[in-house]
């Protein structure tokens, strides 16, 4: 397992959502959008995914899995691959299921501060409607791809 530094789990924290990579069985790539619950230095990422669809399915034929971020504003961005594994529910440590319920309360949080500064979202709080999650993904990473052009670091 790769050990994470602080600004790389620092950018991961900032970011509303990852863009999780799998393969499926004929080797086409699969993206979908996850949230991190829960990101550590010895490079554990637990991953939200609530609709038990084609990336649960290629995870339990392929473990290979990429996690991938950029900040358009500062030009950033870091590609995260590894292995992933399914957690059912009922063998999470009760710490990953409350970092999950402290997600959804902080992005209900910032959405309602957005929309009351008139800022155009969703006219409604998708977060408050999402079902409690059945699994989590836990991604074990292996290798740590800097996507920042060289000439700007």
């Amino acid at each position: 397992m790769f050990k994470l530094n602080d600004e790389i789990i620092d950018f991961f924290q900032r970011q509303g959502f990852t863009v999780v990579s799998t393969l499926d069985t004929k080797g086409g790539i699969h993206n979908s959008c996850k949230g991190i619950v829960k990101i550590d230095k010895s490079g554990k990422i637990y991953l939200l995914d609530l609709y038990s669809a084609r990336t649960l399915d290629n995870l339990k034929k392929n473990p290979r899995i990429s996690l991938t971020a950029v900040d358009e504003h500062s030009f950033s961005g870091y590609c995260l691959k590894g292995k992933g594994k399914i957690i059912k529910a009922e063998q999470l440590d009760p710490s990953i299921t409350k970092a999950w319920e402290e997600k959804i309360t902080s992005r209900i949080s910032r959405r309602i501060i957005r929309n009351l500064r008139g800022e155009q979202g969703h006219p409604r709080h998708p977060e408050a409607s999402l079902p409690k999650p059945q699994y989590m993904i836990l991604m074990e990473v292996n290798e740590v791809i800097d996507l920042t052009p060289g000439h700007i670091k």
